[in-house]
């Protein structure tokens, strides 16, 4: 398995950039979103994110919110995020990161969390709530097992976060275009492009753009300035409509905007 920083780097060098896609497990079913994230890689996404079911997700819009609802009443288990990482990587060669709020992380156990990820394959962790100044027990787990770590900055972060995001980051830093809940729009923020270039002038190697992306003219609009794009509330609207199927015809129509014109 090829690491999230080495496939997101390949895919600048020969095409427009990285194309991730954002699933969360359990949903409709455990065995479906298995099989729609492995369509999502046949159908060209670079970098799975996983996203785990929370009771109180904050960030997430209303597609994704319903989705890990069902997810949760279904009996998700954050036992099933490992097998599906696990069951994922076993049939492509994609990286899959997990996006989770942080307070599963602790009552699992971090060192205990950040091994049984390792132990499935998984690239490493997406932690929309937490902050490298309150990392020190990730940011030590990950050091031990090699995980990738993947903070998120903002339009509002000052440059000195920033300075911190990218040093604390490995993978890539999440940039979030837009202030607010996930969900898709009809135009990704301008902020996005400003706060890539702040990114890159702190040192960032690779910056991703999520919240907001639907469509490949919006794929390839933030990959003329992104080394990555992220797509979520749309391909979990897929799933919800038309299955795995219905996911991989979105992602491999988005994969066009990956692609030079």
């Amino acid at each position: 398995m090829r690491t999230v920083g080495e496939v997101i780097a390949r895919r600048n060098r020969e095409a427009g950039g990285a194309l991730i896609g954002y699933l969360p497990v359990g949903f409709p079913t455990l065995d479906e979103s298995v099989e729609a994230a492995v369509a999502l890689v046949e159908n060209g996404v670079d970098v799975l994110e996983l996203g785990l079911p929370y009771s109180d997700p904050v960030m997430d819009g209303p597609v994704i919110q319903a989705a890990t609802q069902q997810a949760l009443q279904n009996g998700f288990r954050i036992a099933d995020g490992f097998e599906a990482v696990r069951r994922i990587t076993e049939r492509t060669d994609a990286p899959v990161l997990i996006m989770t709020y942080w307070n599963p992380v602790v009552q699992y156990g971090v060192d205990r969390f950040a091994d049984e990820l390792a132990a499935a394959g998984g690239a490493g962790l997406i932690t929309p709530d937490l902050i490298p100044d309150e990392g020190a027990d990730w940011l030590a787990a990950t050091e031990r097992t090699g995980l990738d770590r993947v903070f998120l900055a903002a339009p509002t972060s000052t440059d000195a976060r920033l300075a911190k995001t990218v040093e604390a980051s490995r993978g890539f830093v999440y940039a979030v275009s837009t202030m607010g809940i996930t969900g898709a729009r009809s135009d990704v923020d301008r902020a996005a492009r400003t706060l890539v270039s702040r990114l890159h002038d702190a040192g960032a190697e690779a910056a991703c753009v999520g919240v907001g992306i639907s469509t490949a003219a919006q794929v390839a609009e933030v990959l003329e300035y992104a080394e990555g794009a992220i797509v979520g509330s749309a391909l979990v609207a897929a799933v919800a409509e038309g299955g795995a199927e219905a996911a991989g015809r979105l992602a491999a129509e988005l994969a066009r905007g990956t692609r030079p014109q």
